[in-house]
């Protein structure tokens, strides 16, 4: 009986040695898996910080865009219009005007030619020449702003690809180290049913 009780103590003993390898080996699955989850948590952090910080320059450069659009006629006449008109009454365009055509008066004046035809000729091409030099000066300073905020955009999905990759890879491992304890733990009750059928195999022979 001595000898079957160390057969049986063998047994069990290893039954018992199994199952804590196979309860460690899940537990390890388990803490990798929650290390991979710390990792997807921090991709999506840092990339909901990237779409916040560029936030202005996108919006910034899709309002550019969408003036560049209203400038050249793009949205509409009337929308071109209002965007001319808004520009021809800016106190910006009004104070140049005044400065030009004053500058034109007073070199008439100064000259004798206030009442002349090359005078009002000159006048009268002054308003619009300026008017139109500044409209093609802001659609390049808004192109700049559209450029700005079409960088910015691209920035933030090239960085969403980016984080979507890396995200998936994080999902793939945190999958195989569930997997990875859960296989480990069922191969340990595979073999705790088998050592339990050897038991009664060795207690039948005596």
């Amino acid at each position: 009986m001595s000898f079957i009780g160390d057969v049986i103590g063998d047994v069990v003993g290893g039954i018992t040695g199994a199952k804590q390898a196979g309860k460690a080996a899940e537990a390890a699955g388990r803490t990798q898996a929650a290390a991979s989850q710390a990792g997807i948590d921090e991709q999506r952090r840092q990339f909901d910080a990237l779409v916040e910080l560029m936030a202005p320059y996108v919006t910034a450069g899709q309002g550019a865009l969408g003036g560049q659009q209203a400038l050249i006629g793009l949205q509409g006449q009337e929308a071109q219009q209002q965007a001319i008109s808004g520009f021809e009454q800016s106190p910006f365009f009004q104070s140049l005007t005044q400065q030009g055509e004053n500058a034109i008066l007073q070199n008439a004046s100064a000259t004798g030619g206030l009442r002349g035809g090359n005078t009002q000729a000159a006048l009268a091409q002054f308003r619009p020449q300026m008017l139109n030099a500044l409209i093609e000066q802001q659609y390049g300073r808004l192109g700049g702003l559209s450029a700005l905020g079409q960088a910015s955009a691209a920035g933030q999905a090239s960085q969403g690809m980016s984080s979507a990759s890396n995200i998936a890879n994080l999902l793939a491992n945190q999958g195989q180290a569930i997997a990875g304890g859960q296989i480990a733990r069922g191969n340990v009750n595979r073999q705790a049913f088998g050592d339990a059928l050897q038991i009664g195999k060795t207690i039948a022979s005596f």
